[in-house]
């Protein structure tokens, strides 16, 4: 059984910007793309044909869409210290597949946590450097702007690294 999650992976003109402060903020940065994670990663007996065929009835009537990013905030949770690219147009439409994607053959991933949309581009290991790599990347105002036009399934490797298995295309 592999490690799977569903992410939409934003080609964003300026995505060195993000990728710069991913490098200094974010562990995972050289292991996955920049993205915004739609269903958390799961362990399943699903098979990828299985998992596609839910991606296809989940997402039929999705078509492409706009999404726009800008502004940085932080959550502390039980997982850790975060800091988070804000979405600011799509935030809809993203909720939207995220909320569709956890029905039927993934509804058990679900732990019921309030799903709002964003990417992830930091995890800070203490609190007070939270606050200062907070204050670091609000002194960014790109903006950054994609038209969203597929949905990937990434397998987890064992080394964390990101190997994508499944890429849906939205019509």
């Amino acid at each position: 059984m592999s490690t799977r999650t569903i992410m939409i992976f934003p080609e964003f003109e300026n995505i060195d910007v993000i990728n710069d402060i991913r490098e200094k903020y974010d562990p995972l940065a050289d292991l996955v793309l920049p993205h915004i994670t739609l269903v958390f990663p799961f362990d399943s007996e699903l098979t990828n044909e299985e998992l596609k065929l839910h991606l296809i009835k989940c997402l039929i009537n999705i078509k492409p869409f706009t999404v726009k990013l800008e502004g940085f905030s932080k959550q502390e949770n039980i997982y850790g210290n975060y800091l988070f690219l804000n979405v600011v147009q799509g935030r809809d439409e993203i909720k939207n597949i995220h909320d569709n994607l956890y029905k039927a053959k993934l509804k058990q991933f679900d732990v019921g946590n309030d799903y709002v949309p964003h990417m992830t581009v930091g995890k800070i290991s203490a609190k007070e450097m939270l606050d200062k790599a907070c204050d670091d990347v609000n002194k960014c105002k790109d903006k950054f702007s994609a038209v969203i036009n597929k949905i990937s399934v990434e397998m987890i490797g064992e080394h964390e690294e990101s190997i994508i298995i499944i890429e849906h295309e939205l019509n």
